[in-house]
């Protein structure tokens, strides 16, 4: 054999085993994920809030309380988190969000919020028959295609 035919086979080797390898660990961190969403359903409870705030800010900043932070890894602790300030009785608390929802959350507006502890894992609105969310701005490419497409509109009606 050639040696760049051996080279290739070692190569093909090594991805495979890679390969391999990010199949079982995923695997692992699916089935951890699994239990954990499985905890966070046992102890939710649905509370009414007023949402005061919600931003993007690293746990050290966000004023959650110390026993968050000493459980909290140490690569997750200068990482932002989704951060919701909300107003529960006449208690403002701070709140971390699920991500997926984060945007969905209307600020200064009353909702009924399913809460796990800290975690708020989904919103529904009360005042409304859906929750309102903000306008989500529009990426430079966006705003090029819709300028293009006006444009061309405009050369048709011509």
């Amino acid at each position: 054999m050639a040696t760049w035919q051996i080279v290739l086979i070692v190569i093909a080797l090594i991805l495979i085993g890679v390969i391999v390898a990010l199949y079982f660990l995923g695997k692992k961190a699916q089935k951890r994920k699994d239990e954990q969403d499985a905890q966070i359903a046992a102890a939710a409870q649905t509370l009414s809030m007023l949402i005061i705030d919600k931003k993007r800010m690293p746990v050290k900043d966000a004023g959650l309380p110390g026993i968050v932070m000493e459980q909290m890894p140490k690569m997750m602790r200068r990482t932002k988190l989704p951060i919701v300030k909300a107003k529960v009785g006449p208690k403002i608390m701070t709140f971390i969000c699920d991500a997926a929802i984060f945007d969905s959350i209307p600020t200064k507006k009353e909702v009924k919020a399913v809460v796990s502890g800290l975690y708020i894992t989904s919103v529904k609105g009360i005042r409304a028959s859906a929750v309102s969310a903000t306008p989500k701005k529009k990426g430079i490419f966006a705003r090029a295609r819709l300028a293009a497409q006006q444009q061309e509109a405009k050369k048709k009606a011509r």
